[in-house]
């Protein structure tokens, strides 16, 4: 083997940072573990204990120098279906933004063009919305241009004016469009921090104003709907000195003092006078020492030694130089800023509003408090919406800054705040947390302002963003939904590794079985390829999901067929006379090409599904991808290296590559298999035709929430129910609309779909869908229905999730065609090739509604679509193996035509076939019976498919060849007097000449 010292030195490396990464995963564990046992009193779980032990260890060291929060970061985590949680996909409206930027204009085309917009944009959500709106305008205006509507005071920072053209003002509106989802985008990430989960996500979704949000554990869905969708509210408000706050500070903290000489002293001291607490609070002079002191910047400093001699208030107090606590004590703070003793102490107009970034001191991070000072009737001074325009810049002497530009009205009241605030800061408050909290250097007029300080320059263009989210409206709104239960959870992850177990242990077994000692190598490569699966989704931070773990057991079934390939080769070799070491050599370097080929493929498949996917698709694919590189590392070069080591120097080492049983099986096949092609092409005709004409029947396909839009709940009840009696009671709720309930994963569980009010996408429609299913449930009371996960995708999304999948389908067949031509030369493989995985799709797809006519009823879904551009991979990588062998059949006997190397190819790679396809097929039946039931629709897929696919690739894709390409040279070759006497039934003797 070549490069054996770099193969090896990259190994090692890899397999360090796995181990690295899977130890952290260790290492949280534990202390999750700790917290546990921290919580639990006389056998039961105290959740509050519970996160006030992960709370207090978050900026801890847990291992060596990590905290745990560094810890929780590296480790490998899980995705909501495994740990219960929300996924929403919200998506920034730009119909307010538009409407906004025209100055809420009243011109009848102008209106009438953003409702034809709206309307078009359901049937058109691949295409912008502000194209939709530029068609409509040169429809309902009557030539007029834009810029009539768009040419105001405040665009003029954006260059627009009465000339302007059409494309300028769109373009304008795109960059506005743009810039107001990353506002949301900066504001949301915000709001999402506020509900303390571990490892929350947001991110954007390329190409489209979407924003998907995962939140694992939250326990409270109306919570986070209100809070993900409501307005950004900026405000402008003036700031107390600290040295005004001071007293009502002491008070409080003499207040809590007293409070807990009380709680200390028992309940005998309950009845002792005000004047006995306040002398027992001992010392309360500490906490005005330290608003007395201070810092560089002028600010109180909060001294960690004399906090140590206060109250409770004092002792929270210790950030350097500032007013403000460690951030893993604002949680304890927020409960005395929340007490009645501060209701009752601090004044009305005093707000103590958190800084919205920590500061890092001393490697420690603080969060300061800043001392609002509030009106009475809670109005501020000042509004967001007074803010034209924001944007981050380098100031004279280099330093970035914040060129900020208000409307004349408010740029009036910003003139009469500032002269009142002259050397006082001015808080500047997003969504209740302080952004910048600025000293007023001069009175400001005209409404220009300049905000400087200790910026990165990232932190200038956050700001300006943040300072814009108060300028114009961009609400969002829920497209898409999914609230697991942490039950379902639970269940899941027992199915999950159930189901991943079994699917181990049954290939590690047959491989064993099968290939002797030679197998127990393959499965120590698969326990490798595992391992380095895990360890470089940990890398990379992508917690593991349902579908993971199904591509997790989906590549372990395919990455045996490296081993496999190879495996066959060597026993040719060996058959063929070689030596024990020049038959691995030779087994290893032939089976390269078709390794390499049959991967490629997958990977391709694997890209597609990850770039086009969303949520579980796009998790499927990712640890399809790694898989696919682990795999290839594991089969191709470790087991190579393990069996070179173990037969080196030893020709006559008792290395085997089969078993009594398999030794002779397989061997001198001569099936006439392109014989029967036509038989094979009426029975996938047939096939199709009647799934298709089933499928019309039934009423079309069983197509999923997410391709048809609407909501779906997980109901559990007490007893066993039948499902047609459950929707023929609950379906007058919905008011006879789409409605479909069946039973998911146990007799007591339901799966209610329905489409009612499915084109609503608001909260008003999810809690009329909610009121209307409890309606329904009433009947059922005394079965104790209770609701243990939802979904909901709007009707928008679900027509780009069809139409993005139509898309992911045909780029893969478009993909392999161009890739079986780079490798083939000849556009015949390439066409055979993608007919042949088109026919599997359609086979597959047929089969669906063929199982329902016998009662079992699988949903088509994004799930679904996934297995089925995996079963294109999988029946690939078997045509490409063939391919292979009969480009090299070809080579090594010019004289022979296609047609008469068709079949002894066909039937040399027959065991290859046969036993990958056993291996693949155990792994995706024992998917269907243990993986749950929100896998069950793909591995039925995958069961089907992998039959059809094997069968396809014997029966279809070769053959296709032979009737295209094979004849036409057979007619040529005899044209010019060439002896073709070999039949495609024949078996002409082949050179097998080691070249």
């Amino acid at each position: 083997m070549r490069n054996k010292g770099l193969i090896i030195a990259l190994t090692l490396v890899v397999t360090a940072l796995c181990a690295y990464f899977l130890f952290f995963t260790y290492v949280s564990r534990g202390v999750q573990q700790k917290a546990v046992a921290y919580a639990t009193k006389n056998g039961k779980l105290d959740e509050g204990q519970r996160q006030h032990y992960l709370d207090s260890v978050w900026r801890a060291p847990v291992f060596g120098p990590f905290t745990y929060r560094e810890v929780r970061q590296s480790e490998l985590g899980l995705g909501l279906d495994l740990k219960g949680g929300m996924h929403v996909t919200l998506e920034v409206s730009p119909v307010e933004i538009v409407r906004a930027m025209s100055g809420n204009s009243k011109d009848p085309a102008f209106n009438k063009s953003l409702a034809d917009a709206q309307e078009a944009q359901k049937t058109n959500s691949g295409t912008p919305f502000t194209a939709l709106f530029a068609q409509a305008w040169q429809q309902n205006a009557a030539g007029k241009p834009l810029a009539s509507i768009f040419a105001n005071t405040t665009n003029k920072s954006r260059n627009i004016d009465i000339n302007s053209s059409n494309e300028k003002v769109i373009g304008a509106i795109d960059k506005e469009v743009e810039e107001a989802i990353d506002r949301s985008f900066n504001i949301l990430r915000t709001r999402v921090d506020k509900f303390g989960v571990n490892q929350p996500s947001i991110q954007r979704v390329k190409g489209t104003g979407r924003l998907q949000i995962e939140l694992p554990g939250v326990d409270n869905p109306d919570r986070v709907r209100k809070l993900l969708q409501g307005q950004a509210k900026l405000e402008f408000w003036e700031v107390w000195n600290q040295n005004e706050i001071g007293p009502y500070l002491v008070a409080l903290d003499k207040q809590l003092q007293a409070k807990d000489a009380v709680a200390k002293a028992g309940p005998a001291a309950a009845t002792t006078t005000d004047t006995t607490a306040t002398a027992a609070a001992g010392d309360s002079t500490s906490l005005a020492a330290q608003l007395a002191k201070k810092g560089k910047d002028g600010k109180s400093a909060a001294d960690s030694s004399a906090a140590n001699k206060g109250g409770a208030l004092a002792k929270l107090f210790t950030m350097p130089g500032r007013l403000g606590v460690n951030l893993r004590d604002t949680s304890a703070m927020n409960k005395i800023l929340s007490s009645a003793e501060a209701k009752a102490t601090l004044p009305p107009t005093l707000a103590l509003l958190w800084s919205l970034k920590p500061t890092t001191i001393d490697k420690q991070e603080y969060l300061e408090l800043i001392p609002v000072r509030k009106t009475r009737d809670g109005v501020p001074p000042l509004g967001g919406e007074v803010v034209s325009d924001a944007r981050a810049d380098l100031g004279q002497n280099g330093q970035p800054e914040v060129l900020m530009s208000m409307t004349p009205s408010g740029a009036r009241k910003w003139q009469k705040m500032t002269a009142a605030n002259i050397g006082k800061q001015v808080a500047m408050v997003l969504d209740n947390y302080v952004c910048s909290a600025p000293v007023v250097q001069s009175e400001i007029s005209g409404g220009g302002t300049s905000i400087t300080g200790s910026f990165a320059v990232e932190d200038t263009q956050d700001l300006a963003n943040q300072l814009k989210a108060g300028k114009l409206p961009a609400p969002t709104r829920i497209v898409e939904e999914a609230v697991v239960g942490p039950s379902l959870g639970k269940e899941a992850i027992n199915q999950g590794l159930y189901s991943s177990l079994a699917g181990v242990v049954i290939i590690m077994l047959f491989m064993a079985f099968y290939y002797g000692r030679a197998g127990i190598v393959a499965d120590i490569a698969l326990l490798f390829n595992i391992f380095l699966i895990l360890g470089v989704l940990a890398q990379f931070g992508t917690a593991l999901t349902l579908p993971g773990i199904a591509g997790l057991i989906l590549v372990m079934g395919t990455s045996v067929d490296a081993n496999v390939l190879i495996f066959e080769r060597i026993r040719e070799e060996l058959d063929h006379g070689l030596g024990l070491t020049d038959a691995i050599n030779k087994g290893y370097s032939r089976a390269f090409s078709a390794i390499f080929d049959s991967n490629v493929t997958t990977m391709l498949i694997a890209v597609i599904l990850g770039f086009f996917g969303t949520g579980p698709v796009q998790s499927f694919a990712v640890t399809l991808g790694i898989g696919v590189l682990t795999s290839f590392l594991s089969a191709v070069f470790v087991s190579r290296l393990i069996i070179e080591w173990m037969v080196k120097g030893n020709e006559n080492h008792p290395m085997t590559f089969s078993t009594a049983i398999s030794r002779n099986l397989f061997k001198n096949l001569n099936f006439d298999i392109v014989g029967k092609r036509k038989i094979a092409y009426t029975f996938s005709a047939v096939f199709i035709i009647i799934g298709f004409v089933l499928m019309y029947v039934q009423g079309g396909p069983n197509l999923g929430v997410d391709f048809k839009g609407g909501r779906a709940y997980v109901v559990d009840f007490n007893k066993t129910m039948v499902a047609s009696d459950v929707a023929d009671k609950i379906r007058p709720a919905f008011q006879d609309a789409g409605l479909e309930v069946k039973q998911y994963g146990a007799p007591d569980r339901l799966r209610i779909t329905t489409g009612y009010l499915a084109e609503d996408e608001s909260p008003v429609a999810d809690a009329k869908v909610v009121a209307a299913l409890n309606q329904g449930l009433q009947a059922y009371s005394a079965d104790a229905p209770v609701i243990k996960s939802t979904s909901k995708v709007g009707a928008t999304i679900a027509d780009d999730i069809k139409r993005t999948s139509v898309l992911s389908l045909g780029l893969t067949l478009l993909g392999i065609f161009v890739y079986v031509l780079f490798r083939f030369e000849r556009w015949q493989y390439s066409m055979a090739a993608v007919v042949a995985l088109f026919h599997d799709a359609l086979l597959v797809i047929a089969a669906f509604p063929i199982a329902r006519l016998f009662g079992l009823n699988y949903e088509m879904d994004q799930i679904f679509v996934a297995a089925l551009l995996t079963v294109i991979g999988f029946s690939m990588n078997d045509t490409v193996v063939i391919y292979d062998r009969i480009r090299e059949y070809l080579r090594e006997n010019p004289k022979l035509t296609f047609a008469q190397v068709v079949n002894p190819a066909l039937n040399s790679t027959f065991s290859r076939t046969m036993i990958t396809f056993t291996t693949v097929f155990l792994v995706v039946f024992v998917m269907y019976v243990f993986g749950g039931e929100t896998l069950r629709s793909f591995s039925f897929a995958m069961i089907i498919g992998v039959i059809f696919g094997t069968y396809s690739s014997l029966f279809i894709a070769t053959p296709i060849i032979l009737d295209t390409y094979g004849k036409k040279e057979e007619r040529e070759r005899k044209a010019a007097g060439e002896d073709v006497t070999g039949l495609p039934g024949d078996a002409p003797k082949l050179s097998t000449a080691n070249v």
